[in-house]
């Protein structure tokens, strides 16, 4: 059982049934509608000590008491999936994840990540715990590409460090919206979270620094297909910020429109990953190119949209 969270019912609140007003008042703890619902169902929330009604509308000033259940523990175990593992040494792994998998387990992907997958296959740094052993960076589950994991604790604390000081080329390749008329161009905007929506991030002007380099390799009719690079590594940076400049990522579900160009998941991918070997020394390059969804696109608009 976790701490009990009380909540007095304010003047907008009372205009909302119970479930809506709750999940707006406790939308800064990433508590959503739906966690809500469930518990008014398990009698967790309460008013004057009596289970309150999802649709109830309770009068301004009410006490309301929500009782969260405790998480579901979640637990990193090997499980056989195949890798695409670009390089390893003693030190590092690079990998291409495939567009659809999530990087770590978290509630609602307990199975079938690339850390369930990287365990299977060997040692992992430990330092950040159980769930993201040897994690250096992420990339969202729908974007595809390149990342580096750490083997050992030594390399943990390299790679890191290397990505803190932007010593690390990430280079990716995204087919966005719209026409962009520069050649290329840098967007220096700070980025967190969204306080109108918890599951988005976005532009604010007090949000941490953020700022990405892009370069236009083709134009089509009404997509432009770009090189987006990293100076920083915020949150969706690259969707939030190609949003932001009106040319949001093709197939984005978060900040891209309804209609978008046919297939699953978004168009875009970490193609370009460079890293200072942590125990040589040596600088090491590495490229994948897109998934064949991602080339299939690319041809099919230079045929129908060019």
């Amino acid at each position: 059982m976790t701490t009990p969270i009380d909540w007095t019912v304010t003047a907008a609140g009372a205009q909302a049934r119970i479930d809506k007003a709750l999940a707006t008042a406790l939308a800064d703890q990433d508590i959503t509608r739906s966690q809500i619902q469930k518990w008014i169902k398990e009698g967790r929330v309460t008013a004057a000590g009596q289970p309150v009604n999802a649709k109830a509308k309770l009068a301004e000033g009410t006490v309301v008491t929500v009782t969260p259940s405790a998480p579901a523990p979640i637990a990193a175990e090997p499980e056989d999936i195949p890798l695409d593992i670009v390089y390893e040494d003693h030190d590092v792994i690079v990998v291409n994840k495939p567009q659809g998998m999530v990087v770590h387990p978290a509630p609602g992907h307990h199975h079938g990540t690339l850390v369930n997958a990287l365990l299977a296959h060997g040692q992992l740094a430990t330092i950040n715990g159980a769930i993201r052993p040897g994690i250096v960076h992420r990339i969202d589950k729908d974007t595809s590409g390149l990342l580096m994991v750490a083997k050992n604790d030594k390399a943990q604390q390299s790679l890191t460090a290397q990505l803190k000081a932007h010593k690390n080329a990430r280079k990716y390749l995204a087919i966005v919206h719209g026409v962009i008329h520069e050649d290329q161009g840098t967007i220096d905007a700070p980025i967190a979270r969204n306080p109108k929506d918890r599951k988005k991030m976005a532009v604010v002007v007090d949000g941490r620094e953020a700022v990405t380099h892009f370069k236009v390799l083709r134009r089509f009719r009404h997509y432009t297909y770009i090189q987006a690079v990293l100076e920083t590594g915020r949150t969706h940076q690259i969707r939030v910020h190609m949003a932001y400049i009106g040319h949001p990522v093709a197939g984005d579900p978060l900040y891209g429109p309804a209609k978008t160009l046919p297939g699953a998941g978004q168009f875009l991918h970490a193609a370009t990953l460079s890293l200072t070997q942590p125990t040589t020394g040596e600088e090491l390059t590495f490229s994948a190119e897109p998934p064949e969804n991602f080339r299939e696109m690319l041809k099919w608009l230079a045929e129908n949209d060019d």
